[in-house]
């Protein structure tokens, strides 16, 4: 008798090609070469980057899969997990907190010890490089591998506390934003500072992150309330590229096409902006106000969270104690409240992130800082007793979490300085 699966034949080919256009090799097809970041770029050279690659094309596929998903999804919200029994018989019978259970700390870097580290952050696919930014006005590279962990470089030249950091696609370089008004690029090989770009208003620079697509732009917020997108080949900014919010911009993020972009700000308000791909002009499309006066001191978009529930989704952390998860529900960026989660969060810039790997297992895993110095794993799918997991060690809130590629090792921050790496149980 052949068999049967619970579901349509169109649901399984979005499935399979997803997954074929996500296995590709992760090539960089915008990567920026050495030369095309000093001051005179040899002219054409933005045409040339921008050729078509077959990574290019690999991820357009994703990208279109993506977008998808807006448009194919069915009237009330998730795929219903219940019928998806195949795909929870190949993770095997182990649940979540079996899953996301930890031996304990695997290493702990204190280079920045008494001064906050605000940001972390793996390299992109990769399992054993990783990057933090400090109060202390550096930035550290480290690699945990080979043994034993030490930190490759030290990125100095800011003149204030750095704010907000992102690796570019192929983990070459870093672009850091900073109290000084300054948003610097650097080379991670050396530590070289490539380029120091001032920001015009002279403002604060609170946060930045690269588009997806394209990562010769960058979008940084300022405390002046100003969103702006900047060419780092040439320390401009882009015509068009720019938007005020209702408060000083707090946190950004990117859908994973690079069409909308998520900006939150200190007065509770989360706008969603539509991003031209061949113009880098922002165009404001919604506004949803979280809290009056509590700040969205994160955003994280994901177009998955599990492989049995293709919402598109959003993760807050917003300083009204509570860690929110939203649902997009259509192009523009409109955000529907789906479930939320208590945590201890009243000042603090604290960050959360979805679990990088799609899980056949049924619930689906976030993971954020807290307040009360632990680290707190939710099941997004249950509506009672939500926490899979809780990690203790941290001597202060903790303010950042980041997993490496294949979720062996989880690397946290605080207020305190400290940086703990812990490694999962081997199953």
């Amino acid at each position: 008798m052949p068999l049967c699966f619970p579901i349509f034949l169109s649901s399984f080919s979005y499935l399979f090609f997803t997954f074929c256009a996500s296995s590709l090799p992760s090539f960089l097809p915008l990567s920026i070469p050495s030369y095309f970041l000093s001051p005179h770029p040899p002219l054409g050279v933005f045409t040339r980057t921008l050729r078509r690659t077959p990574g290019l094309r690999a991820r357009e596929v994703t990208a279109q899969m993506n977008r998808a998903v807006y448009e194919e999804r069915p009237p009330g919200g998730l795929v219903p997990t219940s019928v998806a029994e195949a795909s929870r018989a190949m993770a095997g019978d182990t649940t979540l907190s079996e899953n996301y259970a930890f031996a304990g700390m695997y290493h702990i870097f204190d280079q920045h010890v008494d001064s906050a580290v605000p940001r972390l952050q793996f390299a992109n696919d990769d399992k054993h490089l990783l990057a933090c930014c400090s109060l202390d006005g550096t930035l550290s590279i480290m690699t945990l591998s080979p043994p034993p962990p030490t930190v490759k470089v030290t990125l100095k030249g800011h003149a204030g506390r750095v704010t907000d950091f992102a690796w570019s696609l192929s983990n070459d370089i870093i672009v850091s934003t900073s109290q000084d008004g300054t948003l610097r690029i650097w080379n991670t090989e050396d530590g070289r500072c490539i380029r120091e770009v001032v920001d015009p208003e002279g403002s604060e620079l609170l946060c930045c992150t690269f588009q997806p697509m394209n990562n010769n732009l960058t979008v940084v917020g300022n405390s002046k309330h100003l969103l702006q997108v900047v060419n780092i080949s040439t320390g401009k900014r882009v015509k068009g590229g720019s938007s005020k919010l209702t408060g000083r911009v707090s946190s950004l993020s990117f859908d994973a096409p690079g069409r909308i972009l998520w900006a939150g700000d200190d007065r509770g308000s989360i706008f969603s902006f539509l991003f031209d791909m061949a113009t880098g002009k922002l165009t404001k499309a919604k506004r949803l106000v979280v809290s009056d006066g509590g700040s969205i001191s994160s955003i994280s978009a994901r177009s998955w969270i599990s492989r049995e529930a293709r919402d598109p989704s959003l993760l807050v952390n917003a300083c009204i104690h509570k860690l929110l998860l939203y649902r997009v529900v259509d192009n523009e960026g409109t955000l529907q409240l789906k479930r939320t989660f208590p945590i201890q969060h009243g000042t603090q810039p604290l960050h959360s992130i979805f679990c990088p790997l799609m899980s056949f297992r049924q619930g689906a895993c976030v993971v954020t800082g807290s307040e009360d110095a632990c680290v707190y794993f939710f099941d997004v799918e249950r509506n009672t007793k939500a926490i899979v997991n809780k990690l203790h060690g941290h001597g202060g809130p903790v303010l950042d979490v980041s997993f490496n590629c294949d979720e062996s090792l989880l690397a946290s921050s605080d207020t305190t300085g400290m940086v703990i790496i812990w490694r999962r149980e081997q199953k």
